[in-house]
């Protein structure tokens, strides 16, 4: 009988590391995106209120991910992942494709991805996308519509029961480009804790005291995740 291999280093990335290759927040304090209301095209109700507006605002996003390009700190995780194969995985917050492009294999977007369209009928119906998606975008599987590959505001987000397979067998958890602090990813740093790794955070801004966290990492992504990536050792 074979048993199921995990992971001994899970890192989870945010918003921060993709600042920095000039992308804004995804969702913002300010409840705005790109002039828009997040209830609008960031929640369910706003969904099917006008599907029409959610999809070109994606579109909108979609279109213009090719502005931006991966910086250092999105190039020396995937130097990492070929070092460590396997015992790597990165769990991302951001619903850019700048991972992907800068070489990363073993990415689970949490909160969707841009670069793909999920069916209305079927979620487990999804595909890469990267042209405009209308009301006439059908499923290729079923025929269904389409909608945009995207957690609203009060949904589930995605791959949640392998995240946390990930986090209770690794042996050290690190958080990059993020605070922490929004549940559910908020809760992995004490999960994984609780089952004995350890617990790093890379940020340009770090609290004061955490319980839940070994050691604090204070700087930009381009600049301290690269030197962290090259020092590590499982």
């Amino acid at each position: 009988m074979s048993t199921k291999k995990f992971p001994r280093l899970v890192v989870l990335t945010g918003a921060g590391i993709s600042a920095e290759s000039g992308l804004r927040t995804f969702r913002g304090n300010d409840g705005m995106w790109e002039h828009e209301n997040i209830d609008d095209v960031c929640t369910p109700e706003g969904y099917y209120r006008d599907k029409k507006r959610v999809k070109d605002f994606y579109n909108f996003l979609r279109k213009g991910l090719k502005e931006h390009e991966p910086n250092a700190a999105h190039f020396a995780l995937a130097e990492l992942e070929k070092r460590l194969g396997d015992d790597f995985l990165l769990v991302t917050q951001n619903v850019d494709n700048l991972h992907e492009r800068a070489g990363s294999k073993r990415v689970l977007h949490m909160h969707g991805d841009l670069m793909r369209l999920t069916c209305e009928h079927n979620p487990k119906h999804e595909f890469l996308f990267d042209g405009e998606e209308t009301l006439e975008t059908r499923c290729p599987f079923c025929g269904a519509m389409t909608r945009p590959d995207i957690v609203f505001f009060g949904e589930q987000p995605l791959y949640m029961e392998e995240i946390q397979d990930a986090l209770q067998h690794c042996k050290e958890f690190v958080y990059i480009g993020t605070s922490s602090v929004v549940y559910p990813a908020a809760g992995f740093k004490s999960f994984a804790k609780s089952f004995g790794a350890k617990v790093t955070c890379l940020n340009l801004e770090v609290p004061t005291s955490d319980p839940y966290t070994d050691i604090f990492v204070q700087g930009k992504a381009t600049e301290i995740v690269p030197k962290w990536c090259e020092e590590f050792k499982i």
